[in-house]
């Protein structure tokens, strides 16, 4: 007779092996982004910091630049929304396996899919950047100096935290299991595409809220972190609707504000 016990111990290998690749990921990317900062603050170094002090000052910039910068954001979005879909990855290895099926190379693509959509968000993230250079609209920190463009990117992210899109995508990324029961698809084919529809709906949750870094500081570890959690915690908290309509009603606010004393 089967032993329970040993019947478990695939999935929990499986499951040990996705968060030791997800801390590993997010480790590297935080970690590349804490020697740019360093490098930005004590202007040492060239490569990604010179294309990026560039794309913050009044110096023309080359396509160079701009590649910098997009690969700058990819890293950032790597480093930010990678542990965020940890739920979806842990419950698609279960459902995997409760269909007597194995995680690997199976689970890995739908992570792949899933990052693919941050990484083209990262490529428009860049190009907005860019735009912003051109205007001569960027400070060295990477934020926006313009206080009608701050003010309104604030508004944008606190108005779109209230609407329905938002609470449509934000259900999608809260209930793994319904994701999954809903756009379940067999093969590596399938992983891939179901992966680009979580990170689309994950996308469709978070993207306004990466425009604040516009505001802030594209560079500001401190921010950076602070979005981080705040997505993450709007993904598992209880109160999750609240939480979106507080940080909407609170943006919208600073918002005016901005646009007020501007």
């Amino acid at each position: 007779m089967p032993n329970p016990a040993n019947e478990t111990n695939p999935q929990r290998r499986d499951r040990t092996l996705i968060l030791v690749c997800i801390a590993v990921v997010v480790g590297l990317a935080w970690a590349y982004l804490y020697r740019l900062d360093r490098q930005l603050s004590s202007t040492v170094g060239y490569d990604a910091t010179m294309a990026a002090m560039r794309m913050s000052a009044s110096a023309p910039c080359t396509a160079a630049d701009v590649a910098y910068a997009f690969a700058m954001w990819a890293v950032m979005m790597v480093g930010m929304m990678t542990g965020t879909a940890a739920p979806v990855l842990l419950m698609f290895v279960a459902a995997r396996r409760g269909r007597g099926l194995p995680a690997f190379p199976i689970v890995p693509l739908f992570g792949l899919g899933y990052l693919t959509v941050w990484v083209g968000f990262s490529a428009a993230a860049a190009m907005a950047q860019w735009t912003l250079h051109e205007a001569a609209l960027l400070t060295p920190a990477m934020a926006t100096s313009s206080a009608t463009v701050a003010g309104a990117i604030l508004l944008i992210a606190g108005a779109y935290e209230l609407t329905p899109l938002k609470s449509a995508c934000l259900s999608e990324c809260r209930s793994p299991l319904a994701f999954l029961l809903t756009h379940w698809r067999d093969g590596n084919r399938g992983a891939f595409v179901m992966g680009t529809r979580h990170g689309t709906y994950c996308l469709g949750c978070c993207w306004a809220l990466m425009g604040l870094l516009f505001v802030v500081g594209v560079m500001s570890l401190m921010w950076v972190a602070a979005l981080t959690a705040f997505v993450l915690l709007e993904k598992i908290a209880p109160a999750t609707a609240r939480i979106s309509q507080a940080a909407g009603v609170v943006l919208i606010a600073a918002g005016l504000m901005v646009l007020v004393r501007g």
